[in-house]
């Protein structure tokens, strides 16, 4: 067992070097601090007390950074799940309660556990249903999703929250008139500056920057600035250790809501991984340690009194804005809560929401992908409207929707795909040994009698009677001249039942037509099927060839040196 795969902090932390660490502490203060009102914000969306946002900033930060595989993420709570948890919860409990309060943490193991185990038994394949076009829709409209949302901090005006932004658009029309004018100033001029120093040089700390200068315009305008939102007060306290509370009814009647968590959770964590993913080549972000470590968190997370957690889309683009390059800054980004809780909380009693509102915007506004959208309708118009469907699904129709409508779409192509691939009719190359697509060819030699065909993809239920249907018609094509099928099989990589049944017919069909078959360059594991399947009982292992010429010269010149060889390998590897 490779220790470093079950724990990839050992990756990174043995060559840590002082460099390194000075973008993990920048970023990892700079997370922290958005971290910490978000956390409130969030535990009230969750219909919990504020201080329980901050619960759910520690134990799982901690648990990542030692098992997580992508090195930049932020986990905590995070606004989406925080919705889930509040619509699931409030139907079993009333909001508020200690009953309530006691069902979201035990609803955070319940999905820590779901997640655990699918990580353990590598179920992480899911994520192979997300291509690149699925991911970068999704990232783009859950940016200006959660980008829009925070205009209600930049300017100070209550806006609707909702994650279908043609609700929060409208709203925002409907009420900018009413935005407030300093609040709007100290946001969009912290807008302005981060990009600014962005053009400067990206390693400049502009997040922190305008934290550091927001909080001082404030205490230096006190009352001519009275009417900007300001952090304020935060709770106090560290968490300490208990079990949750477990009920076996309470447990069925979660699981409905903890399933939603444990997909929406895992796609969410996959989509910002894979996207920052992108950006580097030091790590690359593995599906099931995803799970094991999301699961992991949640699971410890509970016995600290955290609810559900997982990756968040403005914190992670924050920090790899920032330049967290390891998960030290997620380390860091804990000790700032801590410290904050214990002894730092003056500090940002000041700090403007609207700051905030502009670091997270600025942040998630990057994730915003127009470049892949030309690149794909330039180079593969399919993935395209694929990237656009995901797109526009997520961002009219909510997150959790735009993402099962990626995926299914996504499904729906592989099927397409698989069971309607290329088929290529085959000609010799003149002077050499080689065959070649008369489609992209023009100079090969198509011979009357012979028809060479390659099927490029597996050969199953999905693609067999595309196969036959299509042989039929080239052959029909062949018309009375036709002697000879020669079916280039080195793009097929398996056969199943069905397609081996398909085959078997096909050559019983074309003997009674006096049509011989070859098969040429066929893999050993299909080659096995198409024998247990009974093949070798219509046909002799002399139909068998190592390519296509071996197949063409032993048919037009009977020179059967060559073939004899190849036949004897075969019987002698199956007698």
């Amino acid at each position: 067992m490779n220790i470093k795969k079950v724990f990839p902090i050992l990756e990174w932390l043995p060559n840590y070097t002082a460099s390194r660490f000075r973008g993990d502490f920048v970023a990892g203060i700079t997370v922290g601090i958005v971290l910490i009102p978000q956390g409130i914000a969030y535990a009230l969306i969750a219909g919990l007390p504020p201080i329980y946002g901050l619960y759910a900033a520690l134990v799982p930060q901690v648990v990542y950074a030692v098992f997580g595989s992508s090195r930049q993420v932020a986990i905590g709570p995070v606004a989406m799940d925080s919705l889930i948890v509040a619509t699931g919860v409030s139907a079993i409990a009333l909001t508020g309660s200690d009953s309530y309060i006691a069902i979201a943490i035990l609803l955070a193991l319940v999905v820590g556990c779901i997640q655990f185990l699918m990580g353990v038994f590598r179920l992480g394949f899911i994520v192979n249903f997300l291509s690149r076009p699925v991911i970068s829709g999704f990232t783009s409209a859950a940016a200006l999703i959660i980008g829009f949302n925070q205009f209600r901090n930049l300017v100070g005006v209550d806006f609707v929250r909702s994650n279908q932004i043609q609700i929060v658009i409208a709203d925002i029309w409907n009420q900018i008139a009413s935005l407030n004018i300093h609040t709007t100033t100290i946001g969009v001029s912290a807008i302005v500056l981060i990009i600014i120093l962005r053009k400067i040089n990206k390693k400049i700390p502009s997040a922190l920057i305008v934290v550091i200068l927001g909080i001082i315009a404030i205490k230096l305008l006190g009352k001519g600035v009275a009417d900007v939102a300001i952090v304020k007060e935060i709770p106090s306290g560290l968490p300490t250790f208990s079990m949750p509370v477990i009920e076996i009814e309470q447990i069925r009647e979660l699981l409905p809501i903890a399933l939603t968590l444990v997909l929406v959770g895992y796609l969410e964590i996959i989509s910002i991984g894979k996207s920052l993913e992108a950006k580097q080549d030091e790590y690359k972000v593995r599906p099931s340690q995803e799970l094991i470590a999301l699961g992991l968190g949640n699971m410890i997370g509970s016995f600290f009194k955290a609810y559900p957690t997982t990756s968040s889309f403005s914190r992670s683009a924050i920090n790899q804005e920032s330049g967290a390059t390891t998960g030290m800054a997620a380390l860091v980004s804990v000790v700032m809560v801590i410290l904050t809780l214990l002894f730092l909380t003056p500090v940002f009693y000041y700090l403007p929401q609207a700051v905030l509102a502009a670091i997270i915007i600025v942040a998630v506004f990057g994730l915003v992908n127009i470049k892949e959208a030309i690149k794909l309708w330039k180079s593969n118009n399919l993935d395209f409207w694929l990237l656009l469907t995901t797109f526009t699904a997520t961002l009219f129709l909510g997150i959790e929707y735009g993402i099962f409508a990626g995926v299914g779409l996504s499904i729906i192509i592989l099927i397409f795909r698989t069971s309607k691939p290329y088929i290529a009719v085959l000609g010799a190359v003149p002077d050499s040994d080689f065959y070649k697509n008369s489609e992209r060819f023009k100079n090969v030699i198509i011979e009357d009698d012979i028809l060479v065909i390659r099927f490029d993809a597996q050969l199953f239920f999905a693609n067999a009677s595309y196969f036959r249907d299509n042989l039929d018609v080239l052959a029909e094509k062949k018309g009375a001249a036709l002697k000879l099928i020669v079916i280039d099989s080195e793009s097929i990589n398996r056969v199943d039942s069905t397609g081996a049944e398909m085959l078997m017919d096909r050559v019983k069909y074309y003997q009674k037509k006096g049509i011989t078959f070859y098969f040429a360059g066929v893999k050993g594991p299909v080659r096995d099927t198409l024998f247990r399947a009974g093949l070798l009982q219509i046909i002799d292992i002399n139909h068998f060839f190592m390519n296509i010429y071996t197949a063409v010269k032993f048919y037009k010149t009977g020179d059967r040196e060559h073939q004899k060889k190849y036949a004897e390998y075969i019987h002698h590897t199956y007698k």
